[in-house]
This record gives C-alpha cells, structure tokens and sequence, in this order.
C-alpha cells in the first residue's frame, strides 16, 4: 500500500557524501514503487524554500544555518513548528531519520513521536565508547532511539555497534547495506596511464580517513617503485599535511591533488586507476570502495568495521590500519597489477551490478515500511518509562524534554489549529501525464500548470521565505 514518509537529515543535496546519496537514491526508488516522499534538511547559502528535484522528489530546505560539520544548531524545540507544519500538510506517516551526527534527524524523530507519528532510524557510522565526545554522542543517541519503531543499518558490524551504543533489542534493527548506480560507474581502460601504475584516493580528508597513514604510504611507495603514480580526490583539513609531505619529498609530479569533486565527477577520476586505496580508520560500510570496484580497479583497504563484508576476496585486498600493514597490500597490489592478475575490469562490474542494487535496497526498506506502519501507537505514559530507563540522571532529563516537546505541540495546536492547515498536494508521473491525488485527470491530458506555481508559493509561505 502506498505510504507517505519524510526523510530527514542534515546532509542532502547540493552537499556530497554517502549518506546524502543514500537519500537520494533510495527516495528515488521508493518513488517509482508509488510511495509518496517529502526529505527535510536545512539550507544551503542560498538554497530554502521549497525544491523540487527529478521525478518531483520534493525537498524542504529549512531555514536553518549550519553550527557545525554541516549540522544545524541542537536548539531541540525551534524546529517544532515547521517540522509540524511540514508533517501535517505532507499527511506524513512515518518519519526516518538519517545518521547519528544530524541534529536535524534527532529534533524530527522526537516532534514526530510526540505527534504519534510512526519513527525508523538508519544509523551509517560507527562510534567509540571511551572518549568524552562518544560517551555524549552515545548518550544522546541512547535517548533518541529509546522509543522508535525500528533502526535500519548498513552493515553487521553498524548493528552491533548501535545495540550496545544505544542499549537496544537487537531484534528491532535491521541490516541493509548501501548500494551503487552501477550505470554510472562503469569501467574505461583508455583512460588509464599507460606503463604506469596509478593508485586512486578519493576521500574526505581528515584524520578519520586515515590521511595520517596516507602521509607516511605516499613518500614510500613513490620511493620504491618509479612507475607508482596517486591521484588524491577531495578536500579537509589533512590536505596541508599531505601536501607538505610531497614537497618535502619532491613528489609534486608523482602525486596529483584534485581537491573536491562533485559527485558525477568521481567516476571520470577512477578509472583513471588501476588501484583504489582506503585508509579509514573507521567505516560502516564505505560505498567508496563499490563504486571502485564497479569501475573495474583492485582495492586496497584497511580492516576496519564493516569493510570486510563488502566485497569478495578476489576484489580486495585488507591490511591493518599501520602504514606497515598497508604497504605490504599496496606492494602485493601493484605486483598484481604488472603481472594483470586481477579481476578483469567488466566482470568485476557486472559483479557489483548484481551485488548491489537500489532497488533491492528500496524493496527491503519498503518492507521495513511495512512492519512499522503495523507497530501499535505507543502511549506517552510508556514513552516516559522508556526514557525514564536510560539513566539515573540522563533518564529524569529525558523526560523533561520529552513533556516539554508535549506542551510546545498542545501549544501550537491551539494556536494554530490543524484544520486550518493547507493540505499539500501530490503529484505522481504516470506514464506521460500528470496524476494528483485530489485532482483526477487522466494521463496525458492537458491541465493548468499554474497549480504547481501556486504550490510552490504556498510552501515557501508556509516556511516564512
């Protein structure tokens, strides 16, 4: 049965990254199933309002700022009226949250379980236990999911880690892992070098990537073998370093920095290789080394979280996260390399074409939909010893915050009753026409397009732009 979701998230489009294409994609695929979805995320310089994206994926740029990393402000209860506003002209059922580090996520899954609105929750990262930032990250995380209906993460390993961050039943998460547009990447040998072997980092570049371990691969490897190239994609606060380290080294003509790359440009920057190297220190999935492997190149990647259940032996090489250990994988790589003892470029892709699919990914997801539209609706009275069991301490806040959210939403209510509220209209392609929920006209006729100027309007009003 149709179901209308909203994705929410501090990370969307036009920022890059997995998890903004995970969103993407998967919104994407749950459209062509018949579902309806609305993603939510705060603005971008000059990007609020209301966007409308391919196949009318309609996107709902607050107009929040960023505080940190892309995140907007942890201000909890700011985000309430716009966020019941949007959930209610959307006739929203359930609300999914996208990754830990979004406050954005957080604030959603909170108004829409106040709301009695149903919540699903996809975790794509893996966190600590003993630092002073993880033990809060872990806490608040604890405190967001004590009462959501399901949690969905990418590897075996993110599930682990989320059940003992988040003290939960290990039978309300489920495991789904990325995918890859194995249409977009596609091999290319003529592009690659000839008589030099070329290694491809295509990475953000901070310490959690593992550029430290890089800094000390990069002068090494140059040393060792003459015909060793790298091409480095992307941008951080690791970049002085690694590039302090060609020029004390005189490698400006062995290494390549690209700086940041839009999404479409990565696969032109691949197949430019001949191998993939990954040096994070932590990943839960790394959707990096498929669409490496889907454009034909050997990877070579530390063994770290759920990187070990990605891809086959055959396709990828592991190595400890020590410059040591990855120096021994690199030499066996480019030995392999010389010698053309790999996978051939088109059966590595056809490989990953079957392996990691969309729209499996999307049929597993809406099945998860499923389940969590049945979940009976849980009474406030049980949301509160929920959240009461997170702590001696943490829990009494946790319920504060919660009855807090619960006045702020009576308070709206009766300020702004919902039956006053403008019920958004939506619009499905089907075949070659338009189709609207409330206005049945059939396809392929003529109709006045004007209504999606005016809707367009409405919604930016409804934002306050």
């Amino acid at each position: 049965m149709p179901l209308n979701f909203s994705m929410v998230s501090d990370f969307f489009y036009p920022n890059m990254g997995g998890v903004e294409s995970h969103i993407y994609q998967l919104a994407q695929c749950l459209i062509q199933r018949g579902h309806k979805i609305v993603v939510v995320t705060h603005s971008y310089d000059k990007r609020s309002g209301v966007r409308y994206l391919t196949n009318y994926l309609k996107v709902y740029y607050l107009p929040f700022g960023t505080f940190h990393n892309q995140c907007a402000l942890p201000t909890l209860y700011t985000t309430l009226p716009l966020m019941r506003c949007i959930f209610l002209r959307e006739k929203i059922t359930i609300v999914h949250g996208h990754s830990a580090f979004s406050t954005l996520c957080h604030d959603a899954l909170l108004h829409a379980r106040t709301m009695g609105l149903h919540t699903l929750f996809t975790d794509h990262s893996l966190f600590g236990f003993a630092d002073a930032s993880s033990i809060i990250t872990n806490k608040f995380l604890q405190f967001s999911l004590a009462d959501i209906d399901h949690v969905i993460c990418v590897s075996h390993t993110s599930k682990e880690n989320t059940v003992l961050r988040a003290s939960m039943n290990p039978r309300m998460v489920s495991v789904i892992p990325n995918a890859v547009d194995a249409d977009v990447f596609t091999p290319d040998t003529s592009k690659k070098t000839k008589g030099k072997i070329t290694i491809v980092v295509v990475s953000r570049l901070v310490y959690r990537k593992g550029m430290d371990l890089l800094a000390g691969i990069l002068p090494v490897m140059c040393s060792n073998h003459s015909d060793v190239q790298f091409i480095i994609g992307g941008d951080g606060p690791k970049r002085t370093l690694l590039e302090d380290v060609c020029e004390q080294c005189k490698l400006q003509d062995r290494v390549e920095f690209l700086g940041k790359l839009e999404h479409e440009k990565v696969r032109d920057v691949l197949v430019q290789g001949d191998i993939f190297l990954n040096t994070s220190l932590t990943e839960a999935f790394c959707i990096a080394i498929v669409e490496a492997a889907s454009c034909g190149l050997q990877v070579v990647s530390t063994r770290v979280g759920g990187v070990p259940e990605v891809l086959p032996s055959d396709m990828i090489k592991m190595a400890e996260p020590s410059v040591k250990s990855l120096l021994v994988a690199l030499e066996s790589a480019v030995q392999d390399a010389r010698d053309n003892r790999v996978v051939p470029a088109d059966e590595a892709h056809e490989r990953i074409r079957t392996m990691y699919t969309w729209q499996n990914v999307a049929r597993r997801t809406e099945v998860v939909y499923d389940v969590v539209s049945n979940v009976p609706p849980v009474s406030f009275d049980l949301r509160l010893k929920r959240l009461y069991h997170c702590g001696r301490v943490a829990g009494k806040i946790f319920c504060v915050l919660a009855v807090i959210d619960l006045f702020l939403l009576w308070f709206l209510d009766w300020l702004f009753p919902r039956k006053n509220i403008d019920i958004a209209r939506s619009y499905h392609d089907h075949h070659h026409g338009w189709k609207s929920e409330d206005d049945r006209t059939p396809s392929g006729s003529a109709r006045d397009t004007s209504s999606s100027f005016r809707e367009q309007r409405l919604n930016n009003y409804c934002l306050g732009r």
